[in-house]
């Protein structure tokens, strides 16, 4: 097997996702904790070309990138071409009355009350797992934590609560779903399962700006996730872009390790629950720039600045930085299921009013996939619970069960 090094931190969720593919691939590596001295921060920034953000993967010599580009290589199949891993490529189904699709707050709620029902069920997490508060140090708003919990934490009892009364999960990601006729079909990269019903709980993706400059210099200085990268720019001037609970959460927890910053919202107001805006506008370290979006990020190798426009008077000007962090807001993880289950105008699980029932029989979703409007941690929980109960009771209509 190729030696495989893997640079990472100590709070890094996209470190973890990195390190469970490369154990479900029965692989072992060294890691070296960035953290530990600058040198080793520094040894990482000069092998992978620039780039400061966590993980970064060697496997044999080679520069793989960060987890995004691991998985990328997965869903590609090459990843095990390039850990020289032999693959059983036949498969056999394996049955289920109940599958969901997504983990979170909803997937692992729709597994415990079908685990509780005794419906066996199989929650196929994705590598992903554990959905959007796996990027979330602080959730104050979650009924029964008064002194707060962090994101991987409250999924981590989700996840055990669901297993405690018999729901299997799987880190894997859904490769291929056919939701066309009863049995289901879903696979995995490795995996193949029929199913009875399936519970599409699959959530959101953090958005992009959608700018040239964004892409070539994403882990260069750009990134969505300020707590997994945000310490390797110690001592820098930082921007948030966005105007939401999430992106001030993000500038204030830069506010421990930035010298300045920059909070770029397109509105002369924030759009951001009471007691967060009065946290950040409180904050001397964060600045607004109101009625702004960036134009362009500035830098050749890495990022050495913004260009803002002023939305109202289109005057642009320019803001010296070194990390900049998109929170502009998120989209549905539906595409898999485009052009079978009905989808709105932007990709959210159409539902029939109160219930999680989709246009198929069979078929329920629950969740940020089907949320445009709430996208909250208890609210993906309860409707979790409803596709959970609709599921039962539809399979019991149909005497499967």
């Amino acid at each position: 097997m190729p030696e495989i090094i893997v640079y990472s931190k100590g709070w890094c969720p996209y470190c973890d996702m990195a390190k469970r593919l490369l154990t479900q691939k029965g692989q072992d590596w060294t890691e070296i904790d960035v953290e530990t001295s600058y040198a080793r921060l520094e040894e990482m920034v000069e092998r992978s070309g620039g780039r400061r953000s966590v993980p970064q993967i060697f496997i044999g010599g080679e520069h793989v990138g960060g987890f995004d580009d691991l998985k990328a290589l997965e869903d590609a199949g090459k990843l095990d071409a390039l850990l020289e891993r032999e693959v059983e490529t036949r498969m056999e189904s394996e049955h289920r009355r109940v599958v969901i699709i997504g983990s979170g707050p909803a997937g692992y709620t729709a597994a415990l009350y079908t685990a509780r029902a005794e419906l066996a069920p199989l929650l196929i997490a994705g590598l992903q797992f554990g959905g959007q508060l796996m990027l979330t140090t602080d959730v104050e708003n979650y009924p029964g934590f008064p002194e707060g919990v962090t994101g991987p934490e409250m999924m981590e009892l989700f996840q055990k609560q669901a297993e405690r009364f018999g729901a299997q999960v799987l880190m894997e990601d859904a490769t291929e779903v056919d939701l066309s006729e009863r049995p289901f079909k879903i696979r995995t990269a490795e995996r193949a399962y029929t199913a009875d019903a399936v519970i599409l709980a699959t959530g959101a993706s953090a958005k992009w700006l959608g700018i040239d400059s964004e892409t070539r210099l994403l882990n260069k200085g750009v990134s969505a996730c300020a707590t997994c990268d945000g310490a390797l720019f110690r001592n820098k001037p930082m921007a948030v872009i966005g105007g939401g609970d999430t992106a001030l959460e993000e500038a204030l927890f830069l506010t421990r390790f930035a010298t300045k910053v920059t909070l770029v919202h397109r509105r002369d107001e924030l759009r951001a629950s009471k007691i967060m805006q009065e946290r950040v506008l409180g904050n001397e370290k964060i600045e607004p720039a109101w009625n702004s979006v960036v134009d362009e990020i500035l830098g050749e190798e890495f990022v050495t600045g913004v260009r803002l426009r002023d939305v109202k008077t289109n005057q642009t000007r320019e803001i010296p930085l070194e990390a900049v962090f998109v929170a502009i807001g998120h989209q549905p993880n539906t595409e898999i299921f485009r052009g079978q289950v009905e989808l709105d105008d932007l990709g959210y699980i159409k539902v029939e009013p109160s219930t999680s029932r989709t246009n198929l029989e069979g078929v329920f979703a629950c969740g940020d996939a089907m949320d445009p409007v709430y996208r909250q941690a208890v609210t993906a929980a309860g409707t979790g619970c409803m596709a959970a109960i609709d599921t039962e009771r539809w399979l019991a209509e149909q005497e499967i069960g």
